[in-house]
């Protein structure tokens, strides 16, 4: 990290005013955390395609914010599970990429252990990269798993095994929920990011989404608005959010063929 460049002030500029309108504590460590995961992936950015964003403003308000703006919301869900104390939050990033919304939740909720999920060879290797940035400026186990969902969900120590599970830009909510409830623990929670939240091609998507979610073991899907998103020039964002009931059925998450075949169970 030494060798890196410095980030461009309107990085630390647009975080500290969006923490102000959250409003989100984040003390000068885990301030850095978030700096440093940065500034690896626009170094790694120039050579491998991460993210389509590539400016430091960008990732400030499309990345991190995007992230962090969720988090009062994601910390009363897990409080309403029974979980008496944040720390003890167990973290999964679905198709994590370049580490969003993941690392930053794991800094800041604080989660007391994070799993960054994804199957391309490229991106787990700088996720590896970036773990190990957050956790030389903030203590926290982070570990990479480089597998697909759906053979995540065969192991038994996968297998509803985490708290918290996130998804951003993974696939519609019908899909995420399929992929995503047989890693969630009973009475955890699934969040999917999603734009929009009023608009009808969500409300769509969320009546789509009913019959796999209750098949998997969930509730009916619902939006959770954010209300710092458009003070942080993130309009029409939210959360979609889902609560684990009861245990997914062994036939769930189905193959990519039989989920292309037969959209509903």
């Amino acid at each position: 990290m030494s060798e890196l460049p410095e980030i461009d002030p309107i990085f630390g500029q647009l975080l500290d005013a969006g923490l102000g309108e959250i409003p989100l504590e984040l003390d000068p460590d885990q301030r850095r955390a978030m700096v440093d995961h940065a500034r690896l992936l626009l170094a790694w950015n120039a050579h491998i395609n991460l993210s389509g964003l590539r400016a430091a403003e960008q990732i400030a308000r499309g990345h991190v914010l995007d992230a962090l703006i969720a988090v009062p919301a994601l910390r009363e869900l897990t409080a309403s599970s029974g979980r008496s104390a944040a720390g003890a939050v167990t973290l999964l990033d679905l198709g994590s990429g370049a580490g969003y919304p993941g690392l930053p939740l794991s800094i800041a909720l604080p989660a007391g252990r994070t799993a960054l999920v994804d199957s391309i060879a490229k991106k787990a290797a700088f996720l590896d990269a970036a773990a190990g940035v957050v956790a030389a400026a903030v203590p926290r186990d982070i570990v990479t798993l480089a597998e697909r969902a759906e053979d995540l969900a065969d192991e038994p120590d996968q297998r509803e095994g985490w708290q918290l599970v996130v998804a951003r830009a993974v696939g519609s909510v019908a899909e995420v929920a399929e992929l995503g409830l047989p890693l969630t623990s009973r009475d955890g929670q699934l969040v999917i990011w999603k734009r929009g939240a009023d608009s009808a091609a969500l409300g769509q998507e969320l009546e789509h989404a009913r019959r796999i979610c209750q098949a998997a073991g969930g509730t009916a899907p619902r939006v959770v608005l954010l209300d710092a998103a458009e003070r942080v020039g993130l309009p029409g964002n939210c959360l979609v959010v889902i609560r684990k009931r009861r245990p997914t059925p062994d036939r769930y998450p189905r193959t990519t063929g039989e989920r292309r075949r037969a959209a509903l169970p």
